[in-house]
């Protein structure tokens, strides 16, 4: 509410509120006083003519009576006069009566009776005291005088002084309004302007000045408006001032600030380069030892296929380890490398966790196997299947540890255990355990223990090998996986490392049984007791039932598990005798390497495999034989099957160079298997579309499409290419590209040329056969203790060494050999015409083709020759293969001369 207004109410609302309270008193009290007094008037008037009636009546002088009682009607107001005797005889009545009369004496109350606006007033007639009856005492009334008075005089009255004060009331609302509106208006005009000078001071408006008003409160104001305004001035410009010198200084600072950025910038720029120039070192320095190292490796393997003596051999041993563990070093310094500059990327993919433990357990189930130790796996059956995570660097961490583990133990158990240990919506937390009994650590070399190049003693690396950084790298890569990693042990009493790692369950379900077994009894004997129980577990998960081989006789299946203690001669004999009494086939599972496998003979089919065996293989195979099973018992004897000869395995060889795909035929060629051959990726993609493989080995240089695009263009084919095991076959992979294969769909990475060993490795691996043909039989052997002489070089021409490669078919052999000696001129042409163009791309491809051509023949002086250059062009590109070429072309020539007599 303004001032105005509240001036205004002030000055004319309280004085006319005090007037209607006055006047409605004033009007009250009138009315009030004019009725008692009418009143007053009318009883005095009654009680002063009632004598004078009463002896009247008394008298009977109707005259007298009618005289007095029109003297009573002539007062003002009066409606109607009426007497009555004592027996309520009307006697006289006058006016005009607007009441009706009582209808009996004993109903008349002496007195004033208001009724609406008529009052009526009645009083008993009593004659005057003088007037004595016979027996002297005063006379009784002689009747009531009854006069109607009319009262709409007293509310007229009443109206006129509401009237009259109502307009007195305006009028002097009319002159308070009027003063209180000039007072307003002299009291607020001096505060609008000062309320107008103060807005034009907020909006920065200083030259305007207030002009004193006459009182002295409003002078006073106003003097100090004008003072703040002239105050506010000056700060004006005092602000402008220090903003000018401030912005002079800030000027100055920002010019100061731009030289240490360009600095900074330069600084930036220059540790930018030197972590460029660091890397590109480390990665350089990684190709050159690779460099010597492959060329290391080839002349160790070279030498290992010739005949040595057991310490020339047990020497080469120790080269061997020594260059796998630089090469380990180096690829560990590289994985570091690559933490530390934070260039390290996660990825999304499903993840079954089952299928990639088993991985890691048989990537390392050779060195478990050599070491006699327990190598096992026990994943949970609440852990949902498919996660959402990054496999490679999950198996990274996992093959880490358990490397780790199965190298500080010589005897005993390497376990791993898989565990969900909370679950939220989508989200879940595993925990992953590697437990061991080997050396343990103490509480000091556990807190170092995941340090960048330590280890728990300085001796370890010695007597263990290794660089110390690969804890160091599982550390850091839990954590960027979200997880955390930590350890527990015991000094002599084995370790356990344990691995948080959360991940994604976006569809997740609970895992499915791999099969469904009807009840169907299988006899389970296992020595060691975890590996018995996580036996025992799975079979009955898939409805069988399991029993002793007390109960073999009702058995449907049998399966053994031995270990390499129990494998004496009496031993294996005894188990014979218990797989031929048994009228069910048998899988007999040894922790031993596959080409060690006992000859056992299995009378009623079932199959050797090796431990630690994966779950799906497992239940694979016991599908087989359940499935297998003979009808009729007396025909058991003369089933001698297999795995693969119950179900054939159908196989495709992928290479542009026909030698190498008949070779690789004549490696697999078996009654439970057929193999496929096609000369290009548009024709292996053609055989993809008519059907689906068990396994493809594939070349990755091929002209058109090359393995990696035939690989992926497989994958998108669906019904079952999306699992089936691709394997490539290269004569030349370092590990940058080994990673880039296996991350575009490729499973594993093989190196020609393959031996029976690590293609045996390779089928027992992803599709649980084992192939007799395939192991080394005892005329190809080296014989230890019979010391041969040593060449000078290596041979031109080793037809022992191709016959080896060849899987022991000399006529192979030969047929290899002269294949590629027919090749070598037009190879020669097109590496000179490469060379004389500097074109580096196709003196790779024809380098790479003339290595996997020599890999299956027997020209050792070739064969290293090319992959020493094949590894100097990938590494320092082609200035520096200048130097081999002349090696190469004296080599090619020698093999020509040679050749020529076969």
């Amino acid at each position: 509410m303004s001032l105005n207004t509240r001036l205004l109410l002030a000055l004319l609302g309280i004085p006319l509120l005090v007037y209607v309270l006055m006047a409605t008193f004033l009007v009250i009290n009138e009315h009030h006083q004019s009725r008692q007094a009418l009143q007053h008037r009318l009883e005095s008037a009654g009680k002063l003519l009632a004598p004078e009636l009463g002896n009247a009546i008394l008298a009977q002088d109707n005259q007298r009576m009618n005289a007095t009682a029109r003297h009573l009607l002539e007062r003002e107001g009066l409606l109607a006069v009426t007497l009555y005797d004592a027996g309520h005889e009307r006697l006289l009545s006058l006016g005009r009566p607007t009441l009706p009369a009582p209808e009996q004496a004993s109903s008349v109350a002496p007195g004033l009776a208001t009724e609406q606006n008529v009052w009526r007033l009645q009083v008993p007639l009593e004659p005057a005291q003088s007037i004595l009856t016979d027996d002297g005492s005063p006379a009784a009334a002689q009747g009531w005088l009854e006069a109607q008075f009319d009262t709409r005089n007293l509310t007229l009255q009443r109206y006129r002084l509401i009237a009259s004060l109502s307009l007195g009331g305006l009028l002097l609302g009319l002159f308070l309004f009027l003063v209180a509106f000039t007072l307003s208006r002299y009291v607020t005009r001096p505060l609008e302007e000062a309320n107008a000078m103060l807005y034009r001071l907020n909006k920065g408006d200083y030259r305007h000045r207030l002009t004193p008003p006459a009182p002295p409160e409003q002078q006073r104001l106003a003097s100090r408006i004008n003072a703040l305004a002239t105050h506010l001035h000056q700060a004006q410009v005092d602000m402008q001032s220090q903003i000018e010198q401030t912005t002079s200084e800030l000027e100055e600072s920002m010019e100061t600030i731009e030289e240490q950025n360009i600095k900074l910038d330069f600084a930036h720029r220059t540790a930018v380069q030197a972590n460029a120039v660091k890397s590109e070192f480390l990665a350089n320095m990684s190709h050159e030892i690779r460099t010597p190292l492959n060329g290391i490796i080839g002349f160790c393997r070279l030498l290992g296929r010739s005949s040595l003596d057991a310490r020339q051999r047990e020497w080469l041993q120790h080269v061997h380890r020594a260059c796998d563990n630089l090469l380990m070093l180096v690829n560990d310094v590289l994985d570091f490398s690559k933490l530390e500059a934070n260039q390290l990327t996660l990825e999304q993919v499903d993840v079954d966790i089952v299928a990639l433990v088993d991985e890691v357990l048989g990537l390392h189930a050779p060195e478990a196997q050599r070491k006699q130790l327990n190598l096992l796996a026990l994943v949970y059956d609440d852990i949902p299947t498919p996660l959402s995570g990054d496999p490679l660097r999950i198996h990274q961490v996992l093959s880490n540890l358990i490397s780790n583990a199965i190298k500080f133990t010589s005897q005993g158990d390497v376990v791993v255990r898989v565990m969900l240990e909370a679950q939220e919506a989508q989200r879940l937390m595993l925990r992953i355990n590697v437990s061991d009994t080997g050396i343990g650590l103490s509480d000091t070399h556990q807190k170092q223990l995941f340090k960048a190049f330590c280890q728990a003693k300085p001796s370890h690396s010695r007597h263990f090998g290794g660089s110390g950084l690969g804890l160091s790298i599982c550390r850091q890569l839990v954590e960027r996986m979200g997880g955390e990693i930590s350890v527990m042990s015991q000094p002599d009493q084995g370790s356990t490392f344990s691995f948080t790692l959360p991940l994604l369950a976006r569809a997740a379900l609970e895992r499915p049984p791999e099969l469904m077994l009807s009840g169907q009894r299988i006899c389970l004997h296992e020595a060691h007791t975890l590996t018995h129980h996580v036996y025992e577990h799975l079979l009955r998960r898939w409805g069988a039932k399991v029993s002793s081989l007390a109960a073999v006789e009702s058995a449907s299946l049998i399966v053994l598990g031995l270990g390499n203690e129990t494998l004496s001669r009496e031993q294996q004999q005894r188990w014979q005798e218990a797989i031929n009494s048994a009228a069910c086939p048998a899988l007999v599972l040894v922790n031993l390497p596959s080409f060690e496998l006992p000859s056992f003979t299995l009378p009623h089919g079932g199959e050797i495999m090796c431990k630690p065996l994966p779950r799906a293989k497992l239940a694979a195979a016991v599908k087989r034989h359940l499935a297998a099973t003979p009808l009729a018992p007396s025909k058991q004897n003369a089933a001698l099957t297999t795995a693969h000869q119950a179900q054939p395995l159908q196989l495709l060889v992928v290479d542009d160079n026909a030698p190498n795909r008949q070779l690789l035929k004549a490696l697999l060629a078996s009654d439970g298997i057929t193999v496929s051959l096609a000369e290009s990726g548009e024709q292996a993609l053609a055989f993809a579309r008519k059907g689906l493989f068990d396994m493809v080995l594939m070349d990755i240089r091929m002209p058109g499409m090359n393995g990696v695009q035939t690989t992926q263009a497989m994958r998108r084919l669906g019904n079952g290419w999306a699992s089936c095991p691709i394997v490539a076959v290269t004569a030349h992979a370092m590990l940058p590209e080994r990673q880039q294969w296996l991350a575009d769909g490729l499973d594993e990475v093989l190196i020609k040329p393959i031996d029976e060993a690590q293609l045996h490795q390779l089928l027992q691996r992803f599709l649980g056969v084992a192939l007799p043909n395939l192991l080394p039989s005892p005329s190809t052997r080296p014989q230890a203790g019979l010391p041969t002489p040593l060449p000078s070089r290596l041979a031109v021409v080793d037809l022992a060494l191709g016959t080896r490669l060849a899987g022991g078919l000399e006529s192979v052999a030969r047929e290899q050999l002269r294949a590629l000696i027919d090749s070598l001129d037009d190879t020669e042409t097109v590496i000179r015409d490469a060379y004389a163009a500097s074109d580096a791309e196709a003196l790779l491809d024809a380098v790479h083709a003339l290595n996997g051509a020599g890999r299956y023949c027997g020209a050792p002086e070739l064969a290293l020759l090319v992959e020493t250059l094949e590894t100097r062009l990938r590494a320092g590109g082609i200035e520096s293969a200048a130097t081999l070429l002349d090696d190469l072309y004296s080599a090619m020539g020698r093999l020509r001369t040679q050749g020529a007599d076969l």
